[in-house]
């Protein structure tokens, strides 16, 4: 199932760079230009092609996220104990003992004071 998704989420981001390499920039020179001779100007029309490829666009980027929010909670091989949750330089690193509780050095003691 996770496979599938990724596969799915791959082909819909390589369309979502096609149709955003498709729209024309603010300039006015872009890849829509040359659609002219592939009759889609014809079909749709210049401001109905701009609409269907922002459309599209939006679309896509919507199936995109949803792919992706719906492949991370189908990653296979997911655990619940502790060993899951450590990583594998957490596993690898060799036990070293503990501390003692009392490093702090004491402070020297003053020289008593004789008394008047």
């Amino acid at each position: 199932m996770h496979l599938f998704i990724v596969v799915i989420g791959l082909l819909a981001s390589i369309l979502l760079i096609g149709v955003i390499l498709l729209q024309s920039p603010k300039s006015g020179s872009g890849l829509t230009g040359g659609m002219a001779s592939l009759g889609t100007v014809q079909t749709l029309g210049v401001r109905r092609t701009g609409d269907f490829l922002s459309k599209t666009t939006a679309i896509l980027a919507a199936v995109v996220m949803g792919l992706c929010f719906i492949a991370q909670f189908t990653l296979p091989g997911k655990q619940s104990d502790k060993a899951a949750s450590e990583s594998i330089l957490q596993r690898n690193v060799p036990v070293q003992p503990a501390a003692p509780a009392n490093t702090i050095p004491s402070a020297p003691s003053l020289p008593a004071v004789p008394a008047k």
